[in-house]
C-alpha cells in the first residue's frame, strides 16, 4: 500500500504524518491489519529494536476520589466493587515495588487517586520514593498523582522521581463530556509542569469510550504536540458501577489499528500498551509487541491482569527481550533532549537535581485509577449468570457487553495477599 510505504518513510525521518493519513489507518480493513502491523513494526523497531521495557504499578491510595472522571472505577458515586483504602507507608510501597522489580520491571508507576496532591501528600511520596529507591537500586521511578500545583513537580523531581504521568485521555473537543470536575487544559498544565522541573513527562490516551476516529487522532496530535517521552495507550475498561459500563466498542483488531495510528503519530516516543490490553486485545497481544515497546508487568490499580510469569513467556515467545536497566529507553537523540532538560531545569533550581530523568514515564487509565484486565478464571462483580468466568466467544466483537471479563483486583498493595508480579 502506498499509504504504509509513505508513513514508514516519514516514521523513519521522524516526520509527522498528515491527519489524513492517520485517518486512513484508522480505516483499513482487517484484510489489511498484517500490513499495518508490519509496516508500524519497521518504525517501531528503527528506534527501540526488539527491546520491552517493563513497569510496574503501584496503587498508594485507592478509592474515594472527589473528580467525576466517566471512565474511572475510583470516581465520585462509582458502584465498582474495587478496594478502598488509604495511603500505603513508604515501607509498604517498597515492599510492593519490589514484587515488580524482581519480575523484571524497570519503572515502579506510584499511583494515588484524587484530584492532585497536597504539599503533605508530596512530602510523603517523597519519602516513599526514598525508600523504593534505597532498596531498590537502579529502579526508575514516576509519580501519577493528579492535578499538580505551582512548585510541586519541582519537589517531586528533589525527591528522586524520574518522571511525572498525567493522560490527556480523549480530544480537547469531547473532554468535557467526559469528565466535568476539571478540564482539558487542566491536564495539559501539569504535563507542561512536569516538562519545566525536568521531570520525564508521561502523558497519553483511553480509546474505546465511544469517540469518533477524529477524536483519537486529534489527542495524538495534541500528545505529539506536547512532547512526553513516554505515551501511554489505554483501552477501556467498562466497570459495572461507572457511567461507560455498556460501552464495549473495541475488537483486537481496532485495538492494533489505534497502537499502529499512535506509532505513525509518535515514531521515537516510549509507546506504551496500557490498561485494557488483556481484555481487548486477548490472544492478539503478542501482534501489539511490534508496535509498542512499553508495557506493564502483573496487576493494575483497580483490576487484576494475566500473570507477570505470563507476560515473561509472551515476549519471549514473540521474539522480543526484556530491556535492561542499563539501557536507555528512549533513542539517543530524544535521551540527549531530555539530558539538557534536565540540567536546565536543575539550574533554574539553583543547581539542585534529583535523577537523570531521561527516560520515559508511566501511564495509568486516567492519571489516578484504572480499569484493567481480567485473571483467567476469576469470577467478576455483575458477571452474566451461567457464564464461564473468563470465558471469550470465538467471534465476539464491538458492542457486545461482557462483564465477566473483568476481574476487580483482590491482592498486591493495600491487602495480605502476595502481589501477581
Amino acid at each position: 500500500m502506498d499509504l504504509l510505504n509513505t508513513l514508514v518513510e516519514k516514521g523513519l525521518r521522524r516526520e509527522l504524518p498528515s491527519r489524513e493519513e492517520a485517518l486512513a489507518v484508522l480505516a483499513t480493513s482487517d484484510d489489511e491489519l498484517l500490513d499495518v502491523v508490519a509496516a508500524a513494526g519497521k518504525v517501531r523497531r528503527q528506534w527501540f529494536g526488539r527491546r520491552v521495557k517493563l513497569n510496574y504499578l503501584v496503587n498508594l491510595k485507592s478509592g474515594l476520589c472527589p473528580e467525576d472522571c466517566s471512565y474511572c472505577s475510583q470516581r465520585l458515586g462509582s458502584k465498582a466493587e474495587i478496594l478502598k483504602y488509604t495511603w500505603l507507608k513508604p515501607q509498604e510501597a517498597s515492599q510492593a515495588a519490589a514484587a515488580g522489580v524482581a519480575g523484571g520491571a524497570k519503572r515502579v508507576c506510584l499511583v494515588a487517586s484524587g484530584r492532585g496532591p497536597t504539599d503533605r501528600d508530596v512530602e510523603r511520596v517523597g519519602k516513599t520514593i526514598a525508600a523504593i529507591k534505597e532498596q531498590n537500586e537502579g529502579v526508575e521511578v514516576c509519580a501519577c498523582l493528579g492535578l499538580l500545583s505551582d512548585g510541586q513537580a519541582e519537589r517531586l523531581k528533589d525527591a528522586g522521581a524520574d518522571a511525572y504521568n498525567h493522560n490527556l485521555n480523549t480530544s480537547e473537543a469531547t473532554y468535557g463530556q467526559i469528565t466535568r470536575t476539571h478540564t482539558y487544559a487542566d491536564r495539559v498544565d501539569t504535563v507542561r509542569k512536569a516538562h519545566a522541573a525536568g521531570l520525564s513527562a508521561c502523558s497519553g490516551l483511553i480509546a474505546g469510550m465511544g469517540e469518533s476516529d477524529e477524536d483519537l487522532v486529534d489527542v495524538v496530535y495534541s500528545l505529539r504536540e506536547l512532547d512526553p517521552d513516554s505515551v501511554p495507550v489505554n483501552f477501556l475498561i467498562p466497570f459495572e458501577g461507572t457511567p461507560l459500563a455498556k460501552e464495549w466498542n473495541l475488537t483486537p483488531q481496532r485495538a492494533l489499528r489505534v497502537l499502529a495510528m499512535v506509532r505513525f503519530v509518535c515514531p521515537d516516543v516510549e509507546v506504551r500498551l496500557a490498561g485494557g490490553r488483556e481484555v481487548h486485545l486477548r490472544t492478539l497481544q503478542p501482534l501489539a509487541l511490534h508496535l509498542v515497546n512499553s508495557i506493564f508487568l502483573g496487576d493494575y490499580l483497580t483490576s487484576e491482569g494475566q500473570a507477570g510469569q505470563a507476560d515473561l513467556d509472551m515476549i519471549a515467545d514473540a521474539g522480543f527481550e526484556v530491556e535492561g536497566a542499563g539501557t536507555s529507553t528512549l533513542p539517543a537523540h530524544r535521551s540527549d533532549v531530555a539530558a539538557s532538560a534536565v540540567a536546565a531545569a536543575a539550574g533554574r533550581a539553583g543547581g539542585m537535581c534529583g535523577s537523570a530523568g531521561a527516560e520515559a514515564g508511566c501511564g495509568s487509565a486516567c492519571g489516578g485509577c484504572a480499569g484493567h484486565a481480567p485473571q483467567a478464571g476469576a469470577a467478576a462483580p455483575g458477571a452474566v449468570p451461567g457464564a464461564v468466568p473468563g470465558a471469550v466467544p470465538a467471534q465476539a466483537g464491538a458492542g457486545e457487553v461482557r462483564p465477566g471479563l473483568v476481574a476487580v483486583r483482590r491482592r498486591g498493595a493495600g491487602t495480605d495477599l502476595a502481589p501477581n508480579a
